[in-house]
Order: structure tokens, then sequence, then C-alpha cells
């Protein structure tokens, strides 16, 4: 009988064992998400002739036609796997954090919603209002923003007081941006011409949220999923 009890117990160690690990390599996709993401960013603006890091958006790296299109694609796509596989983790953090979970929710859904966007890249020889820029609008500039801002918005709690000044922070940073952003696009420029400073614009906002991903990764491989429980 205590040898029954004894592998029991000892199998349900194991499982926690293997359960924390996964948690772990989970989370840390996120770490690496974010990492693959900056670099690929900067790296592309560096290889692409003619490119301007401070005043072209970011989805001219990958439009079409861009020397860049093929590579950035290819590492935003692991990016994107990366992102869904954190949002995985973060909800085997969550316990029983509901603000957490519905954290782990925007993120896989903003993972979808980066997966769908690249099925319409960004034309720049085409009009804004051609179908195609159309919808990538709607889903990087509309849809994926919009589920960022909640999800950092709810993810603000998972570590404290010092964890949700930082992301309100991050918050207050992407809506100046974001209103700045705005007012660039309000000036008139030449067609399917970016506006001046866009680029430094867009890229506090996605460095941003960016960073703010990377951090909540390194919190959550830092804590156990039932001290996360009593915070909420």
């Amino acid at each position: 009988m205590k040898s029954m009890f004894a592998d029991s117990n000892e199998m349900t160690g194991s499982t926690v064992t293997r359960r924390s690990m996964v948690r772990k390599v989970l989370l840390a996709c996120g770490i690496a998400a974010a990492l693959i993401w900056l670099a690929t960013d900067i790296l592309a603006s560096l290889l692409y002739e003619g490119y301007s890091y401070p005043f072209q958006p970011i989805s001219g790296l990958s439009a079409t036609g861009a020397p860049t299109r093929p590579y950035v694609t290819a590492f935003d796509n692991v990016y994107v796997v990366l992102k869904l596989a954190f949002a995985f983790g973060v909800w085997m953090s969550a316990g029983q954090k509901r603000t957490l979970r519905i954290t782990a929710v925007l993120l896989f859904a903003w993972g979808i919603i980066d997966l769908a966007a690249s099925f319409f890249p960004w034309n720049p020889g085409e009009a804004v209002g051609t179908f195609t820029n159309i919808m990538r609008a709607i889903l990087a500039g509309g849809a994926a923003v919009i589920l960022i801002l909640l999800a950092i918005g709810f993810g603000a709690s998972a570590d404290g007081r010092w964890f949700r000044f930082y992301s309100y922070g991050t918050l207050l940073v992407m809506v100046l941006s974001g209103g700045v952003m705005a007012f660039l696009n309000s000036t008139p420029v030449e067609a399917n011409l970016p506006p001046a400073w866009f680029g430094v614009t867009e890229r506090i906002n996605a460095y941003g949220y960016m960073l703010w991903m990377l951090a909540l990764s390194i919190i959550l491989l830092r804590s156990q999923p039932n001290s996360l429980e009593s915070q909420d």
C-alpha cells in the first residue's frame, strides 16, 4: 500500500514538473518573439537600400515588391507562432487570476490577427482605398492595436505596482504616439508617400508593446502560478 502511494506521489510530482517545464518553455517564446520582431525590423531596414527608417512605415519592409519581403515575411511567421505559444504560456500561468486569462486570450487573438494581416501586404503602388490596403489597415492598424491596448491594460496587474505603472506608462506612450501618427496622416503629402517622421512615431509605438511583452514573459517566468492568484 505504501509503495502504491509512493508511486502515485512520484507520478504526480513528475506531472507537475513536466507541466512547469512546458509553461516555462512557452513563456520563453514571448521573449524570443519580441527579440525576433525587433531584430527583423532593424536588420531589414538596414538591408533595404533606399529605405528610410525614420520616415517610412514598418509595413514597407514587407510590402509588395520590397526586396526584404521574403525574409521579413518568413521571420514574421516565426514571430507569430512564438507569440501564439506565449499566449498559451500566459494562460498556464494565470491560475485563477481572471485578468491574466483575459490577457492570454487577447494575445492569442492578436497573433491570429497578425497571421490574417500577412495575407494582405501593403501595396505602395496602389491607391490607399484598394481592397488589400484597406484590409491591411483594418487588421494591422485597427484590430491589432485595439487588442494590444486591451492586453496591456488587463495584463498590468501581473506583478504588483511597478509593472502596473510600467504598463500604464506604455499605454500612455502608445496613445500619444498614435495621436501624433494621426496628426501626421492628416497633413498633406504626395500620393502614396508616408508623412514625415512616420517611421519613428510608429516604431515608438511598436517597440513599446514589444518590450512590454518581453517584460511580461520575464515576470511570469520568475513567478509561480499560485503566487499570482492572490493579486487579482
